[in-house]
This record gives C-alpha cells, sequence and structure tokens, in this order.
C-alpha cells in the first residue's frame, strides 16, 4: 500500500517515519486529515489503512476515508468541521459529527455516499 502526494507514491514506512513524535519533537500530531482516496480502507499490512499507521506512528487522532469522496464535499466537510472545532470548541467527534450533519441539509448530498465516508480513530476528545 502507498500514499500519494502531490507529485509522487509516499510508502506506509515513510508516511509512518514522517509522523513519528520523535522525529521533529516530544509534542505528538494531534489530528491528521487524509482526505484523499479510501486513506481509511486496510489491508494485511494495516488494518486501518494510512490512518491506522499514523495512530500507530503516533498522531494521536486521524480522519480517513473508507472510499472515493468528492472533492467539493470534503471541502464543505472540513470546513464545517474545523468550524466546529475551533470556533466551538467541540471534541473531535462531535465537530465531525456536526459537519456530516451539516451536509445533510444539501439534498444532493443527503445520500450516505457523501457523508458517510469519513472515519475518526484516535483520541475523540
Amino acid at each position: 500500500m502507498t500514499a500519494v502526494t502531490y507529485d509522487e507514491k509516499l510508502s506506509l514506512n515513510q508516511l509512518e517515519k514522517l509522523i513519528a513524535p520523535k522525529q521533529y519533537s516530544d509534542v505528538p500530531l494531534e489530528l491528521l486529515i487524509l482526505s484523499a482516496c479510501e486513506t481509511a480502507k486496510g489491508d494485511e499490512r494495516a488494518a486501518l489503512g494510512l490512518a491506522g499507521v499514523a495512530y500507530k506512528a503516533g498522531a494521536r487522532s486521524a480522519i480517513a476515508t473508507l472510499w472515493s469522496v468528492r472533492e467539493d464535499v470534503a471541502y464543505y466537510l472540513f470546513k464545517t468541521f474545523y468550524q466546529e472545532l475551533i470556533e466551538k470548541q467541540q471534541s473531535k467527534a462531535l465537530a465531525l459529527q456536526q459537519a456530516q450533519r451539516r451536509l445533510l441539509k444539501y439534498p444532493s448530498w443527503q445520500h450516505p455516499y457523501y457523508w458517510s465516508a469519513f472515519l475518526l480513530i484516535g483520541d475523540w476528545l
């Protein structure tokens, strides 16, 4: 399994090394957003895909997708997620839930395909 960056592939081992807290400081990565295609879909090496690797490497939380999502949906969801998380000081779990519920207000995004692909693992607070 590999991850795709802007212009090249990133292996699971490379991702793990990038995230490992000892790499840069003693402060662990609080939240990693992986909104590309199927970043929570696992295989025999990583049960939760890239999100699982990130969590095992030391990220406290990761949000990833179970399948490919439309860019406009992901943009709106994460814009709303950060508003809930930062401005309203909600937990990560509640911020994600509220962002998913906001998607339901749009008739064209009400199908679970659009809002249920996002998975939060690790620390929910």
